[in-house]
C-alpha cells in the first residue's frame, strides 16, 4: 500500500508541515500490472500480500483493475508499505519502501508456458529474482526488467544479462554497470554487450532514450503535463510500453505511449489512474 503525503506549502525540512494524506494500492509490479488490466492486456500478478485489511484492499483494487490476482499469496504478517513525502509542487523528497513480506515471498515453480512476456522488478529477493529469470530463458520468455531504485539495481546487477528490456533511469544505470551517471552511452554499451536487447533510460522531464543493440539511441520528449502526483508515473509508463509491444508496435513508437501513460498518471492524484485509457487518447489528440 501506498502513504503518499503532500505538503500544501513549500516544504520545510526537519519539521512538521501542513499537508494531506492519502492510502492507496501500490508497489512497482502491482501498479504495472493494473496498468495494464486498465489498458486491456491480459496480465497475471505474482506477488505476496499479507493477511491483513491493508492485503484485502490491494487485491480488490487491482482485481477490478482487470489484473489476475490469483497467484498473489496471503501471507502471516503485514502487507508491504511505501511511504513517500511530495513537496507542495508533486515532486518526490523522500520515501521508505517496507517490503519484507516480498522478501519472504518463495517460488516453488515458476510456469510461464502462457506467458508472451515476463516482468520482474527490482522488489524481488535475488534468489526469487534469479528463479523467474532463469525459468524465462528455459522457457524462452522475454523478460522486462524494472530497476525500482539504485540500492535495487546494484542488488540484482549480476541478472542483468540476455534480458529483452531493462528501464533505468541514469543514477539505477550507474548502479547496474558501475560507471559514472554522466557516462550513460558507456554503460548502456556495457549493457548491450551482456545481451540486453533494448535499454529504455528514463530523464523525467527531459525524456527519454530508446537504445536498441546495433541501432543508434533514439531520444523521445517528455509529454507535457502539469504536475499534480508524479507517483507511479514510471510504472504506466513501462506498463503501456509493454501494452503497446503486445499489440505490435516497436520499440520507440511503444515508449511514446509510455510517456502518454506517464503524463496522464503525472496529471491525476492517483498512483493508478483509473481512467488511463481515456487519458492517453485525450493527450493523444491534443498533442497532434
Amino acid at each position: 500500500m501506498d502513504v503518499v503525503a503532500r505538503t500544501s506549502a513549500p516544504l520545510v525540512p526537519a519539521t512538521s508541515n501542513p499537508g494531506h494524506t492519502r492510502i492507496s494500492p501500490g508497489g512497482v509490479g502491482r501498479n504495472i500490472a493494473a496498468c495494464l488490466g486498465l489498458l486491456g492486456a491480459p496480465v497475471r500478478l505474482v506477488s505476496a500480500v499479507g493477511d491483513d485489511a491493508f492485503g484485502e484492499e490491494a487485491l480488490r483494487v487491482t482485481a477490478a483493475c482487470g489484473a489476475d490476482v490469483g497467484a498473489v499469496r496471503r501471507v502471516p504478517g503485514a502487507t508491504g508499505t511505501y511511504t513517500a513525502v511530495l513537496d507542495d509542487r508533486g515532486e518526490l523528497v523522500a520515501a521508505v519502501s517496507d517490503m519484507a513480506v516480498v522478501d519472504a515471498l518463495e517460488l516453488d515453480t515458476v510456469h510461464l508456458t502462457d506467458a508472451a512476456l515476463v516482468v520482474v522488478d527490482g522488489n524481488l529477493a535475488h534468489d526469487q529474482a534469479a528463479r523467474v529469470v532463469a525459468a524465462a530463458s528455459a522457457a524462452d520468455v522475454p523478460v522486462a526488467f524494472e530497476p525500482v531504485s539504485v540500492a535495487k539495481a546494484a542488488r540484482l546487477s549480476d541478472l542483468v544479462r540476455d534480458l529483452f528490456l531493462v528501464t533505468p533511469n541514469a543514477d539505477e544505470l550507474a548502479a547496474l554497470t558501475g560507471r559514472p551517471a554522466g557516462d550513460w552511452r558507456a554503460s548502456v554499451d556495457d549493457l548491450h554487450a551482456r545481451g540486453v536487447e533494448h535499454v529504455w533510460l528514463r530523464h523525467g522531464a527531459e525524456g527519454s532514450w530508446m537504445c536498441t543493440r546495433e541501432a543508434e539511441p533514439v531520444h523521445l520528449p517528455a509529454a507535457p503535463a502539469t504536475v499534480v502526483d508524479v507517483t507511479g508515473a514510471g510504472d504506466a509508463m513501462l506498463a503501456a510500453w509493454v501494452a503497446a509491444w503486445l499489440r505490435g508496435a516497436d520499440p520507440v513508437a511503444a515508449a511514446r505511449d509510455g510517456h502518454l501513460a506517464a503524463a496522464a498518471t503525472i496529471e491525476s492524484p492517483h498512483t493508478v489512474r483509473p481512467d488511463l485509457a481515456e487519458a492517453m487518447h485525450d493527450l493523444t489528440r491534443e498533442h497532434r
